[in-house]
């Protein structure tokens, strides 16, 4: 409110209590604007934040970038275009061998360029020839077996006798190759039950429905009751997994999809939440060191058995290097600090030299604990880097499991690169309708990727399942 020069010699003109009454008055008024202005200022800080969050600096995924993000990789500096570069070795498509070419066709020349007519006795190669293959599908459609139980009359008394079905005949209307293929394309390439009838009338000139589909599905993941309990025992049994979340719907409502993965097995399992009791019944009996973020819902394991993710780490450090003064120092200090954790990472995956990799790590870790704990007594405080470097000091032994243990490594991408799939099926499928698709959606998923872990065909390995089932036999393992 501004005070015209009247008023205020009005004022003045009252005495010296009036005008010392009025000076008090207009202090506390000012005090409290400045502490409104201040908690603005925190509040607009907070909303630029959260306008400015990226995959660089947070765990948004990459997809949810906004259009003025930065691109995550930065054009080569050299000027030089993409790809290969002039004198760079080409990789050309190789011939297969003769044993595995099914078909030739030999194409011999009518006439030379001085109009020479060769004649069928001329016929003989002057060298080797030109080679050219064509890999082509053959006409794809489904065979169809009829499969007939006879009667026939006793003579001696009289009575009728059918024939027996064999095993695995009767239970379904499509045999194991063709159901295979359609758990395939439901589970690892995330097509519709509609599209999948669509596709296989269009590609195999099989009769479907929807409903044929999903009792197709739920067969797959009754077989899959067994192997999938051996996979999360092969799991906890590792020396070293990755582990991680996200969330999950079940008819609309917030489920959690939790994710344990070695480097040859992957085990899903779908949870009411993210809370710790879920991560304690997974984790039960487990002695390897788990690799994960921060989530509060694994601080239940002991230190010398976690390795904290440097990726997220570096990132919150981006975050931190965005802001100003003392939280700006924090952040380039932490993304040095990530800098060359990772540059010894990578040394060390090429030469294999464990014992330069712990000496390097032994010297990150004398050199900026100080400063970590400098950031964490720091005075005046910031709250956002205090906090986190007060957390950082607390789990330090969690940092750098990866120096010492055999195969735990100091990011968490495995984990996350195991569960992007699972994700794009949620999106895709909008999650589960009832808890035994939440039954079936784990199985699946886990076969699928620890297929894709071993290098191994899921549709090789759904049709062994699929026959073993069909058979009454053993089915065979994710080992």
């Amino acid at each position: 409110m501004c005070v015209e020069r009247s008023e205020a010699e009005a004022v003045f003109g009252q005495g010296r209590e009036v005008v010392v009454a009025v000076l008090l008055r207009m202090d506390e008024q000012i005090g409290r604007l400045e502490q409104r202005v201040a908690r603005q200022d925190e509040r607009i800080a907070v909303l630029e934040r959260r306008l400015n969050r990226s995959s660089r600096n947070s765990s948004v995924p990459p997809s949810a970038d906004p259009p003025s993000s930065p691109p995550r990789r930065s054009k080569d500096p050299s000027g030089r275009k993409q790809g290969a570069q002039p004198g760079h070795e080409g990789h050309g498509r190789g011939l297969l061998g003769a044993c595995k070419v099914d078909e030739v066709v030999e194409h011999w020349p009518q006439r030379c360029g001085c109009g020479h007519v060769f004649c069928e006795a001329e016929l003989r190669p002057d060298s080797e020839p030109v080679r050219h293959q064509v890999e082509e599908l053959p006409e794809l459609t489904v065979r169809v077996v009829e499969h007939r139980a006879q009667r026939l009359r006793c003579p001696e008394c009289g009575e009728r006798v059918r024939g027996e079905f064999p095993d695995g005949v009767a239970g379904s209307a499509f045999g194991p190759r063709l159901q295979a293929a359609l758990v395939a394309l439901s589970v690892r390439n995330r097509v519709s039950r509609r599209d999948v009838v669509e596709l296989g009338e269009e590609l195999f000139g099989a009769r479907l429905s929807t409903g044929s589909v999903d009792a197709i599905l739920t067969r797959a993941s009754e077989a899959l009751a067994e192997p999938y309990e051996d996979l999360l025992q092969r799991v906890r049994d590792a020396g070293a997994l990755n582990a991680d979340e996200t969330g999950w719907r079940t008819r609309g409502e917030r489920r959690a999809l939790w994710g344990l993965f070695t480097t040859r097995h992957a085990f899903f399992q779908v949870a009411p939440s993210r809370h710790e009791d879920h991560a304690k019944s997974l984790l039960n009996g487990t002695t390897a060191v788990v690799t994960s973020d921060r989530w509060w819902a694994y601080r239940s394991l002991p230190l010398r058995r976690r390795q904290l993710c440097w990726s997220h780490l570096q990132r919150d450090f981006a975050a931190h290097a965005e802001g100003l003064a003392a939280e700006k120092e924090f952040g380039e200090h932490g993304l040095q600090l990530s800098q060359q954790v990772f540059r010894a990472w990578e040394a060390f995956a090429h030469t294999h030299d464990r014992r330069e990799l712990e000496r390097t790590i032994t010297r990150l870790r004398r050199t900026y604990k100080p400063i970590i704990h400098g950031y964490a007594t720091k005075r005046p405080r910031n709250k956002r880097c205090q906090g986190m470097a007060r957390n950082l000091l607390k789990a330090w032994p969690a940092l750098w499991s990866f120096a010492t243990r055999d195969g735990v490594q100091p990011t968490n991408n495995h984990a996350e690169r195991a569960l992007r799939s699972a994700v794009i099926y949620r999106k895709l499928s909008l999650g589960s309708q009832s808890e035994r698709g939440e039954r079936r959606i784990e199985r699946l998923l886990s076969a699928h990727t620890t297929c894709r872990l071993q290098h191994r065909s899921l549709y090789n390995y759904l049709t062994e399942l699929l026959t073993a089932h069909a058979r009454g036999k053993p089915p065979p393992l994710l080992a």
